[in-house]
């Protein structure tokens, strides 16, 4: 397979399916192939980085078994418990990460679905910061109906965010308390109330490279417009807590090989970027062009400023106060 002219395809309008041999994304040399990629991210993304920010809403006490996360009450993990945060609060971190420059701010919870007055809370905070905030609004509160998703835009939320977490083959392997089709039911739900979808998953959870090539064929059929990949920390209390960390070359490739099948979706680093080198900073060479950035769910993040000052070191327009 010619990588040069398999880009300038994609560029003019080509597509990668499942109907195509993809062997290619896997033999090619790497740095041909992130060359590649970032030559596909500048055509369809420009040099603008997408960055956002989240706050932890709602902490542990999750009745799901999915097992890299620390939230699970059948983990032993000890992590921090609380019930869905004051406004003020997330008020006050919302003003403070836009005043950092950050695009978009989530707010995200520990559960199967918010409910009850725990939603109720959280749409009155979504309206608040909508009032007085102007970052775009996404939330990641599990597996909602659709009559919850129209009253979080009607709230002022632009996006849902609801990870797939891997391939339809492995997923019975990380999770059984939900199923592949409820992640994938949920998305066509928040879709249908008018609301655009951020949905990746976490490589390195003992998966194959087929099972990351059908999670990014799967993203692009969904037509998820952003595509966070978290690269697994093996957190202690966890089935996975022994796992082996997974090597940046091969995280690298992921990310190319998502830019190849998803070109016009932002590709988002989020966890496990800390150890590579730079805080990810070939990845954004590679075909990325968004961060997650600040507080993180449940593994410490970077800093806004740096990753703005990493960005800009390396091409990137970055930082939303500064650049409009």
């Amino acid at each position: 397979m010619d990588i040069e002219k398999l880009t300038d395809e994609i560029i003019k309008g080509k597509r990668l399916s499942r109907g195509d041999d993809l062997g290619f994304l896997l033999t090619a040399e790497l740095s041909s192939l992130t060359a590649c990629a970032d030559r596909l991210r500048k055509h369809f993304r420009g040099n603008r980085a997408n960055l956002c920010s989240i706050i932890n809403g709602k902490s542990g006490r999750c009745s799901e078994n999915c097992k890299f996360c620390a939230q699970s009450a059948g983990h032993c993990t000890n992590v921090e418990e609380y019930g869905f945060l004051d406004k003020e609060s997330i008020l006050a971190e919302c003003r403070h990460n836009e005043q950092q420059g950050v695009d978009r701010f989530s707010i995200v919870t520990a559960g199967r679905r918010l409910t009850g007055s725990e939603f109720e809370n959280a749409l009155d905070t979504f309206r608040t910061l909508s009032q007085e905030t102007d970052v775009e609004l996404c939330a990641s509160f599990g597996l909602l109906e659709e009559e919850q998703f129209v009253r979080l835009r009607e709230a002022g939320v632009s996006r849902y965010h609801a990870n797939i977490e891997t391939s339809r083959r492995n997923f019975k392997n990380i999770c059984t308390t939900h199923t592949f089709e409820d992640k994938l039911e949920c998305i066509r739900r928040a879709v249908s109330a008018g609301l655009e979808v951020c949905s990746g998953g976490i490589i390195g959870m003992g998966e194959g490279w087929d099972d990351r090539i059908d999670m990014a064929l799967t993203l692009s059929e969904l037509g998820v417009s952003s595509i966070p990949i978290n690269a697994l920390i093996p957190i202690k209390g966890t089935p996975l807590e022994n796992t082996v960390r997974i090597t940046e070359p091969d995280i690298l490739r992921t990310v190319a090989i998502f830019r190849f099948i998803v070109p016009e979706a932002d590709i988002r680093l989020a966890a496990g970027r800390n150890p590579m080198e730079g805080c990810g900073r070939q990845a954004f060479l590679s075909g990325a062009d968004s961060a997650i950035t600040g507080d993180m769910l449940t593994t410490s993040g970077n800093r806004i400023r740096e990753d703005i000052s990493m960005l800009e070191g390396i091409g990137f327009r970055a930082g939303k106060s500064k650049n409009p």
